[in-house]
């Protein structure tokens, strides 16, 4: 919600979620929107999903999840898992909810960083994980790999990347295959 309807970044001034749902269906074929609240601290974007809960199966999701009551983050994401846990596919099954935790905060120049497990990028063989220097990096590389089975699971320093408000999945563009490799 924050990312499409926040007045902060006016994205869509005059839409409501009843007509970006519309909006979706019309151009994009999606029979049924996920509406998560707000977003991280620090992101700039106000909400974008990768920095927050990423489809890892057709019906499981990943979504980060703050432990410490004190943290500003941890009442938005409290909300976000309450939302999920709620939620149904298009066909009407409960979807699977993974919490993933989140790092301890990163500052730079005073202002809070939105660093996130959540921004990973699933390449051929193998999902990038951002890491902060964190402990908690190792648990979340835990669930991951337990997740992609078929996948290595790579935690990257990304630190200096988060100086630039994003991480591994903001970085990259998938590509997906179409048609044979011979074309």
């Amino acid at each position: 919600e924050e990312c499409q309807l926040d007045p902060v970044q006016a994205r869509n001034p005059k839409l409501s979620r009843k007509h970006l749902d519309q909006v979706f269906a019309d151009y994009l074929g999606v029979r049924k929107v996920l509406w998560l609240g707000r977003g991280i601290a620090g992101d700039d974007t106000h909400g974008h999903v990768d920095d927050l809960t990423r489809f890892v199966g057709p019906r499981t999701v990943v979504t980060v999840f703050e432990e410490d009551p004190a943290d500003v983050n941890y009442e938005p994401l409290q909300d976000n898992y309450r939302r999920l846990s709620d939620m149904t596919d298009s066909r009407g099954k409960r979807l699977e909810v993974i919490p993933l935790p989140m790092p301890a905060p990163v500052w730079y120049a005073g202002q809070r960083l939105p660093a996130s497990y959540a921004n990973f990028y699933i390449a051929n063989d193998r999902v990038l994980v951002p890491t902060f220097n964190d402990p908690n990096a190792r648990r979340a590389l835990g669930i991951l790999a337990e997740l992609f089975p078929g996948r290595m699971v790579v935690g990257i320093h990304a630190v200096d990347l988060l100086w630039g408000l994003g991480t591994l999945h903001c970085l990259t563009q998938q590509q997906p295959a179409t048609g044979s490799r011979d074309s």
